[in-house]
């Protein structure tokens, strides 16, 4: 008998217990392996922004270089073997290509360039007039070995000086260049000097010459973000109808604009360089997403337009708990700085990279750059770098609001708030579950990359025109990596909560969390869906302003500039600000839930276990179930009505 009841007690011991469900004052390390691996990781990107900066040569592509070596703008050492390298060009700025329209070998342009100090606005017709205009402008035309009172009568000018006549050139905003000014060649130069460039450099180039562009929309894009979390902080239904309406247009006037300028780039017979063929397929790209996207949204609006008044009551809930921690408005702030920091440091080191390539002297002592090896592979684990550590940086702020919400929500009482909320939830999250959000964050980029490789090949088929089946297929994987990043981000978020609540691993919480949402999904599964949606048409509005602002300012500067990617990066940033910012309200709002559901399942109103939640909160809970089921009685009722009408007809 003793050995059977040590028996039990061992086995009832190996049972799992059931979960306790209540905020942990002692906790532990969680996911800690994950933690080292992302240390690990972020060791390697280190790395390699060493190596960007040794081998790199960011200030080649930002200000130019001549052919012998020579980076314009500044004091420059010597390459071996280059007699004509090392020299001090601080006061010769604008790079001048010595024979832009008259010479060109087999479409690829005679590219001997220099550094020089201006451009020539005028035409010059004669060697005397090249002697003249480097004497009064101190701007040198020819080749650096040639000195200029031998220009008239050197016997090497012809060679080393430019091919006669030199046409007016103006310095265009595009690396301090010397763009020639007469039509036609204006059009040979362009066509030539630009097709002849890689496709990652013209990339790089469309992002340098927008920079200022680009930092403008990043600004539009921070107060926009801003003006939609105020619009949600005081939200009423008049509110809810203009901003849905401006949805609605934004949508409609972003499809009009991107048809509108695919219109006129195929109507464009000028239409000669690459830069504008890649930026009119991106367009057409554009415009069918955007429509599709517009569709979807038109018709889930329609649908759900019915809901708008428990959407004001859902929100005035939400506003109540931030009002509980009132500072959770500032967090997504700190959450943009550290955003923008990264994403300055992770395009300074691309550019860099870009420009790594080791010196080689070629015929005449001129230079070019060669890429190096293994460049790829450094872009490759620099793009998982980005997508991997701003997926971090968000996660902690999900983590943060939910471990606010979580230690007021689980506070008898309600007229003493807890003490410094966000302060303990970041240091809980800081010294204990650094490497819950590692591992969380680190599914999204493993969902992603996938995605971008289908989509990568599905136009790689498309240019190769291979059958419908194989777009088709690729159509469907791409669509079912979408679904899955979507779910993937709800459960990360239930995830982060539940290990706010338990101090569990992430698995653990992810598990327990979908346990309990599906015991209690007939509660406010309908009405967290509406909320979640509501918020995300605030992205979207965000998105579609900022996009359209992009495809006003980029379109000035079509022949010069591949602005599709500028712009998918300017989208890209506008979408995880406001992500950032407007998922305050989304953190808070199912992090409420998940409270709901853990207070519904360990307490039952009574004395001995009441309820944590408040009377308002209950009441609108029961409000919406209420109507929820008078629907479905309403559904089900109608449906009857339909198979007794067909019956009846059948009798006859």
């Amino acid at each position: 008998m003793h050995c059977l009841g040590a028996e039990y007690l061992v086995s009832a011991e190996r049972a799992p217990r059931q979960r306790e469900w209540r905020p942990q004052i002692y906790r532990k390390c969680t996911d800690t392996a994950w933690l080292f691996l992302f240390f690990l990781f972020w060791t390697g990107l280190v790395f390699i922004m060493g190596y960007s900066v040794v081998a790199g040569a960011a200030g080649r592509l930002l200000f130019g270089y001549d052919s012998f070596g020579n980076v314009c703008g500044k004091k420059n050492s010597p390459v071996e073997g280059a007699p004509l390298s090392g020299q001090d060009m601080t006061l010769k700025k604008h790079v001048f290509f010595m024979n832009s329209c008259n010479q060109v070998k087999g479409m690829r342009l005679d590219r001997t360039a220099l550094c020089v100090s201006s451009c020539p606005e005028e035409q010059l017709d004669s060697l005397e007039e090249v002697q003249l205009f480097a004497n009064t402008s101190g701007s040198f035309l020819c080749v650096y070995s040639l000195n200029s009172s031998n220009y008239t009568h050197s016997p090497k000018a012809d060679s080393l000086c430019p091919r006669l006549p030199v046409p007016p050139s103006k310095s265009f905003p595009l690396f301090n260049r010397c763009i020639p000014q007469t039509p036609e060649c204006y059009s040979l130069f362009a066509s030539v000097w630009i097709n002849d460039g890689d496709t990652l450099h013209r990339i790089l180039s469309g992002i340098m010459s927008g920079r200022d562009t680009i930092l403008g929309l990043c600004i539009l894009t921070l107060a926009l973000s801003l003006a939609m979390m105020f619009t949600f902080r005081f939200i009423t239904t008049l509110l809810v109808n203009i901003f849905i309406s401006l949805v609605i247009l934004g949508l409609l006037f972003v499809c009009g604009v991107l048809w509108w300028l695919y219109y006129d780039y195929t109507n464009d017979l000028s239409i000669e360089l690459d830069t504008e063929r890649e930026n009119m397929k991106c367009v057409l790209g554009f415009a069918i997403v955007s429509t599709g996207i517009t569709a979807v949204l038109l018709v889930l609006i329609f649908v759900l337009r019915k809901r708008i008044k428990l959407t004001v009551e859902l929100f005035q809930i939400t506003n109540k708990a931030i009002s509980s921690a009132p500072f959770l408005l500032f967090q997504p702030l700190w959450t943009f700085a550290i955003l923008i920091f990264f994403w300055v440091l992770w395009v300074a080191v691309l550019l860099s990279l870009g420009t790594a390539g080791a010196a080689q002297v070629m015929e005449g002592g001129q230079v070019e750059y060669k890429p190096l090896s293994g460049i790829r592979y450094m872009w490759s684990y620099h793009l998982i770098g980005l997508i991997w550590t701003s997926e971090f940086i968000l996660a902690c702020q999900q983590m943060t609001i939910a471990g606010a919400v979580v230690t007021c929500y689980f506070n008898r009482s309600k007229n003493d708030p807890p003490d410094r909320p966000i302060l303990s939830s970041l240091s809980i999250l800081f010294f204990y579950h650094q490497g819950t959000v590692v591992k969380g964050s680190f599914l999204i980029p493993v969902v992603r990359l996938p995605r971008i490789i289908v989509m990568y090949m599905q136009n790689a088929l498309k240019e190769q025109q291979h059958g419908a089946l194989s777009r088709y297929l690729f159509r469907c994987c791409y669509s079912c990596f979408w679904c899955l990043d979507k779910y993937l981000l709800h459960l990360n978020q239930n995830a982060y909560t539940t290990t706010a609540i338990n101090g569990t691993d992430f698995c653990t919480s992810a598990k327990d969390a979908f346990k309990i949402l599906s015991k209690n999904s007939s509660h406010f599964t309908s009405i967290n869906c509406f909320g979640d949606f509501i918020i995300f048409l605030g992205k979207v509005l965000v998105v579609c302003f900022t996009v359209f602002g992009g495809l006003m300012a980029f379109n000035y500067n079509r022949a010069f500039q591949v602005w599709a990617v500028p712009l998918l990066l300017v989208a890209f940033f506008a979408y995880l600000v406001a992500h950032s910012f407007l998922s305050v309200f989304e953190t808070v709002l199912d992090a409420l839930f998940l409270c709901f559901a853990v207070d519904l399942e360990t307490n039952d109103g009574s004395s001995e276990k009441p309820y944590f939640m408040d009377e308002e909160f209950l009441s609108f809970v029961k409000r919406s179930n209420k109507l929820n089921n008078a629907r479905a009685r309403q559904d089900e009722h109608s449906l009857r009505n339909d198979e007794g009408t067909e019956l009846q007809a059948i009798a006859r």
